[in-house]
C-alpha cells in the first residue's frame, strides 16, 4: 500500500499502544522507539499494559503515560483495556502480539469503538504459535479470521509474514498493510576504542563475533554453537550471545560438552547492545523463525557484516535476498561455520550496509504508521 500522498494524524491526537510488558523483545524496542519519535512530533502517547513490568521500562520518557491494566491473562485485560478506551478515548490504538491482538478487538467493541484500533503482529505465526504456544492453527486462524477484519486495519511487519497472516485467517490482501520495523536509530556506527573492545571481548580475541536474542528455540543457539566449534582455533575468535531466557542452562551444558566454553561469552541482557555491535567483525543470527530481524538492521547500521539463515521471515527482505549480507539453509551447522569463516576472511563495504540500514530508519518508518493511521482502510 502506497501511503506517501496520505495525511497524518492532527499533532494533538492521542496513541495508545497495548502490549503485554515492556520486557526486552524486538516487538517491545520497535514500539519504544515509535513511541519516543511520536512525542517528538507533539502528539500524546499512552503505554497500556497487561503488566507493568520488563526491563525497558526505565527507558521509557517522563513524558509518555504508563496504564497497568493489571491483568495476568489475555481475557482478564479486556474489561480493563474497555475501560481505559471508554475514559481515555484515544484517537489510535495499536495492539500487537496475537492474541492480545484478538482480545483487543473484543474490547474495542465493547467499548463503542472508540478511536480507530490497528493490529501488529510481529512473528511468523504458524511458526511461533504452534512451536512456541503450542496453539493449533486451526484455533489461530479461526480467531485472527473473527477479529482481525473488525479493526480499522491491520499492520504485518515483512511481506513473509503477511503472507502467512493471509493464508491463516484468509483475510483480504487489502487489509494487511506491510510497515517495516523502525530499528535504525540514528547511533553513531564508529568503531569502538580498543580500550572498550578489549574490555567486552578480552584482549587475546582476534575476530569477535556476536548474536543477540532471548535464548529461546527461535533463535536456535544450539546450531550456533555447533557452527562455532567447527571454526579452526587459529582464528582466534570469540563468541558472544547477548539476551537472556529459560535455555541458557542446556546452553551453557552444550558449550562445555563441544570444548568451547572458554570462547563464548553470554552477559545476559543488555540494555544497550550497541558498543558490542560497533567493536563486533561479524553479526551471526542463526534463528529458525522470526518477523523481521531486528538485530539485522542494527548490526548493518553499525557498519557490521551479516551472515544469517535465510529463515521465515525477514532476514531475506532485509538483506535482498543476499545483496547485503549472507544467508544460509536452517539448521545446518557446517554451512553456517563456512559462511562465518568465509565472512570473516572477506571484505566488507560497510558504507553500504550502514545506506542499507536507512531504509528501516525511525522518522522514516514512524511517518508511515502516522500515515496508515490516518488513512486506515479507507
Amino acid at each position: 500500500m502506497k501511503l506517501s500522498g496520505a495525511a497524518v494524524p492532527a499533532a494533538n491526537a492521542r496513541i495508545a499502544i497495548v502490549l503485554p510488558t515492556l520486557h526486552g523483545g524486538g516487538a517491545e524496542r520497535l514500539h519504544l522507539n515509535l513511541a519516543h519519535d511520536w512525542i517528538r512530533r507533539g502528539y500524546a502517547v499512552d503505554f497500556v499494559l497487561m503488566r507493568k513490568k520488563g526491563e525497558l521500562l526505565p527507558l521509557v520518557s517522563s513524558r509518555i503515560r504508563v496504564i497497568d491494566l493489571s491483568a495476568d491473562r489475555i481475557r482478564e485485560a479486556i474489561l480493563p483495556l474497555r475501560r481505559y478506551l471508554r475514559q481515555e478515548h484515544p484517537d489510535y490504538t495499536i495492539a500487537a502480539l496475537w492474541p492480545l491482538t484478538s482480545a483487543a478487538v473484543a474490547a474495542w467493541l465493547l467499548s463503542g469503538r472508540r478511536g480507530r484500533l490497528f493490529l501488529s503482529d510481529h512473528s511468523h505465526l504458524s511458526t511461533s504459535c504452534v512451536r512456541d504456544l503450542h496453539v493449533p492453527l486451526s484455533l489461530l486462524g479461526a480467531s485472527m479470521g473473527l477479529t482481525y477484519p473488525l479493526a480499522t486495519g491491520v499492520i504485518a511487519v515483512s511481506e513473509g509474514v503477511k503472507n502467512d497472516m493471509l493464508q491463516l485467517a484468509h483475510l483480504q490482501a487489502r487489509h494487511v498493510n506491510v510497515i517495516y520495523n523502525p530499528t535504525a536509530t540514528g547511533v553513531s556506527p564508529r568503531r569502538e576504542s580498543n580500550a572498550t573492545v578489549n574490555s567486552l571481548w578480552g584482549e587475546r580475541c582476534r575476530q569477535r563475533i556476536l548474536t543477540v536474542g532471548n535464548l529461546k528455540p527461535a533463535k536456535d543457539h544450539a546450531t550456533l554453537l555447533k557452527a562455532f566449534a567447527q571454526l579452526p582455533l587459529e582464528l582466534g575468535a570469540r563468541l558472544v550471545i547477548l539476551g537472556e531466557g529459560k535455555l541458557r542452562p542446556q546452553l551453557e551444558q552444550q558449550a562445555a560438552e563441544l570444548g568451547i566454553a572458554d570462547r563464548i561469552s553470554m552477559p545476559g541482557f543488555v540494555a544497550d547492545p550497541y558498543p558490542w555491535f560497533r567493536s563486533a567483525d561479524l553479526f551471526v543470527c542463526s534463528s529458525q523463525w522470526e518477523g523481521f530481524g531486528n538485530v539485522l538492521v542494527e548490526a548493518l547500521e553499525c557498519g557490521v557484516p551479516v551472515v544469517s539463515t535465510d529463515c521465515p521471515s525477514g532476514p531475506s527482505e532485509i538483506l535482498e535476498g543476499g545483496r547485503f549480507g549472507r544467508l544460509v539453509r536452517l539448521g545446518d551447522p557446517a554451512a553456517l561455520a563456512q559462511a562465518i569463516e568465509a565472512h570473516l576472511g572477506a571484505r566488507h563495504d560497510r558504507e553500504l550496509l550502514r545506506k542499507r540500514a536507512l531504509a528501516f530508519a525511525v522518522p522514516t518508518i514512524s511517518e508511515e504508521y502516522l500515515r496508515y493511521f490516518a488513512k486506515g482502510l479507507g
